[in-house]
């Protein structure tokens, strides 16, 4: 079995355009949103704080539910080529480009929230964090010549997070957290149009393929797993309105087991068992909040994650083998935000916050599977409470990617290269957000 036939599309598992580096999520809240996420390891706003720093916890009185979504809606293409193999008229091997380019790369998505807290006394609260800090989607059509790198990719995160605080004095908290991550996964890649061209498909058999039609299924692999983590957090409020946060989450690591089929995976038709494994990795923020006025507050936060531990993806098998799907070779990457809240009065206040997220990829490195690029937050939003209980809060952002994202990726079976991609990413997403507060 052929196992590095399915390079491409195993890693194609991370393809896609998250909204942070890598396939990073960065959507907590929509009250988050409307500053460009700046600031929110020391901003209290509501429940959802404690998604980004459990020792915020303290800050918040009695009982408080938020529940929120955020709309995801990338406009990602890519412009390109792919140089294939193929037999001329007198037999010998000659190469053809054909165009690879692709104008809807990621669908549209929602990101869903939910954040309990309980403030049990002056020094002491505890909450509960259902959100998703990793996820990606993304599709080609079965025939597209890049199939071959992966037709359908998805993965999916859900973390349930239970957190406690505790007051020191009236300056410092601390808080701490488990993070149970539930992680699903499913890729396939099938055959690209090309291959069924005249001059294409004998080459299938000089390496050991059958004769395939355009569409079908090479190989597919779906799995899930649990893991755990930990979250830890610190606050520190140096006079009254200005506050310092701090808060670092654990890596998680995830062994997605499951099925592998396909033509490739499973001749017989009978899925087999595979198995990924996936690093989610470590990320921290440096925050700070400052209330200038009574109405005017400013916002700034440094977000690091480790992406330097996203090095080899090595699929395995129940027979002992294994391949090196790929060397990512990641690099750590670091966001800087800043942003502000204006109370109109004592019912609306307005937001706006601007970001910059570095790329975890350097151009050497970046493949189809994931274009990672540096990109431009730009954020707006507001909050309307209903009364003392009851608020509302609405964000949008517009992501736009920075630069070139030049990809030259090859597909290899054996010591033959099949196809070749030379090309670029260009895109932005979209991002609107809607979040309910209630204190209970």
């Amino acid at each position: 079995m052929k196992y590095r036939l399915l390079s491409g599309a195993i890693a194609a598992l991370l393809a896609g355009q998250a909204n942070a580096a890598g396939f990073q999520l960065a959507e907590t809240s929509a009250s988050g949103l409307g500053r460009a996420f700046a600031g929110e390891a020391a901003i209290a706003d509501n429940a959802a704080a404690q998604g980004r720093n459990p020792a915020l916890l303290t800050q918040l009185e009695g009982r408080q539910l938020s529940v929120g979504a955020i709309l995801v809606a990338p406009d990602v293409a890519a412009e390109g080529t792919i140089t294939h193999p193929h037999l001329n008229p007198d037999m010998s091997l000659g190469m053809r480009t054909i165009d690879a380019s692709e104008d809807d790369l990621v669908p549209n998505a929602v990101v869903p929230n939910f954040f309990y807290s309980n403030r049990l006394s002056e020094r002491w609260a505890y909450g509960l964090a259902i959100n998703s800090n990793y996820g990606l989607k993304s599709e080609l059509p079965a025939t597209h010549p890049a199939a071959i790198f992966g037709s359908n990719t998805e993965i999916t995160t859900v973390e349930f997070n239970p957190n406690i605080a505790f007051a020191v004095n009236e300056q410092f908290s601390l808080g701490a957290g488990v993070r149970f991550v539930y992680g699903d996964g499913a890729i396939s890649g099938t055959v690209p149009g090309w291959v069924a061209d005249a001059d294409v498909a004998p080459l299938l058999g000089m390496v050991g393929l059958p004769p395939v039609a355009p569409g079908t299924e090479l190989k597919s692999l779906s799995g899930d797993d649990y893991a755990w983590g930990y979250k830890l957090g610190a606050t520190w409020q140096p006079a009254k309105g200005h506050t310092i946060g701090l808060s670092y989450h654990s890596e998680v690591e995830l062994n997605l087991e499951g099925d592998a089929g396909g033509l490739l995976y499973a001749p017989d038709g009978m899925a087999k068992p595979g198995q990924l494994a996936l690093t989610l990795p470590a990320f921290a923020e440096l925050a700070s909040s400052h209330q200038l006025t009574d109405a005017w507050r400013l916002s700034a936060s440094i977000n690091w994650t480790q992406w330097s531990r996203f090095d080899d993806l090595v699929a395995e098998f129940p027979d002992g083998s294994s391949d090196l799907v790929k060397a990512e070779q990641f690099e750590d990457n670091w966001r800087f935000a800043v942003g502000t809240d204006y109370r109109l009065n004592d019912k609306m206040v307005v937001r706006a916050g601007v970001a910059y997220d570095m790329t975890a990829v350097e151009d050497e490195h970046r493949t189809l599977s994931i274009p990672d690029s540096n990109r431009l937050w730009f954020s707006t939003g507001m909050g309307y409470a209903f009364s003392d209980r009851l608020n509302l809060d609405l964000a949008v952002t517009y992501i736009h990617s920075q630069g070139d994202a030049p990809i030259s990726e090859s597909f290899t079976v054996g010591e033959a290269t099949l196809a070749q991609f030379n090309g670029e990413v260009t895109g932005s997403v979209w991002l609107a957000g809607a979040q309910l507060s209630y204190k209970l």
